[in-house]
């Protein structure tokens, strides 16, 4: 795909001068798909998988945490560490790159469609509608037996070590699980694929937060590339995504996504 010159604010937490090339970009497409990563939710102060380990935390492999090996082997110490990260989500608020979008969502004859490997609730809390959760959610538990859905546990408000999982409401027989993608599971297909249909049939892909290593969501980028379909990437830091990207800006999704989408509504 014909790349236009990265873009890279001298203090990328501010408002940028976007490119005339973004601008009609932005201002022409009137469905656009948006892919978050980590790097979104970091900006809120929300750690990432591995920045999670801190404190009683440390001595622990997060791998070792995250697989269904480790859930059967200790369901206690498992649950406790991600109702630890539950507390932590609910700790912090959505950023401005956050509300952006909510407010993209907005605007006359626009049509957003957010798809995020992040498995926190900011986006929603902003006020948008979350089309695909590619790595699960952290408030979406489900037993571990039926798959019936079940409410969110309490979080304790301080780190402990082993807490037992809830009991299934519906079968008796299983223990409520975070419904979040462990190493070793597929991707849920229903969202996986809903990814896949939005990132064909666009005007515009915009790319957050994201380093473009983890699959198979890095690929969906590539997808719309393939397709002809302009992809806007958004990140203090140059990712494996950059050089196939049509434009790139070097900046905070709360500095570039405000002032995207303050181009389209001034348009």
């Amino acid at each position: 795909m014909g790349s236009l010159p990265s873009f890279a604010p001298d203090q990328p937490h501010r408002d940028p001068q976007l490119p005339d090339d973004l601008v009609r970009l932005l201002r022409r497409a009137q469905r656009v798909t948006v892919l978050t990563g980590a790097g979104m939710s970091a900006e809120s102060g929300v750690p990432t998988f591995r920045d999670a380990q801190t404190g009683l935390w440390s001595h622990f492999d997060p791998e070792d945490l995250a697989t269904p090996r480790a859930w059967a082997r200790d369901k206690a110490l498992c649950n406790a560490w991600y109702l630890w990260r539950v507390h932590l989500v609910r700790s912090v608020e959505p950023n401005a790159g956050h509300r952006a979008l909510a407010e993209w969502a907005t605007l006359p004859g626009r049509q957003i469609h957010i798809v995020t490997q992040n498995i926190d609730d900011l986006h929603e809390r902003a006020g948008s509608t979350v089309l695909a959760h590619l790595h699960g959610s952290l408030f979406a538990w489900r037993c571990d037996r039926c798959h019936a859905p079940a409410p969110t546990p309490n979080a304790p408000p301080t780190p402990v070590e082993r807490l037992d999982p809830d009991r299934c409401r519906h079968c008796a027989d299983g223990d409520i699980r975070p419904g979040v993608v462990w190493f070793e599971e597929p991707l849920p297909a229903t969202e996986f694929d809903l990814a896949i249909d939005v990132c064909r049939d666009t005007d515009l892909v915009v790319v957050v937060g994201t380093s473009g290593m983890v699959q198979p969501a890095a690929s969906l980028p590539h997808l719309a590339g393939a397709n002809g379909i302009p992809v806007v990437e958004v990140d203090p830091r140059e990712t494996l995504l950059t050089e196939a990207a049509t434009v790139s800006l070097r900046a905070s999704a709360g500095g570039a996504l405000p002032a995207m989408v303050r181009a389209v509504a001034l348009e």
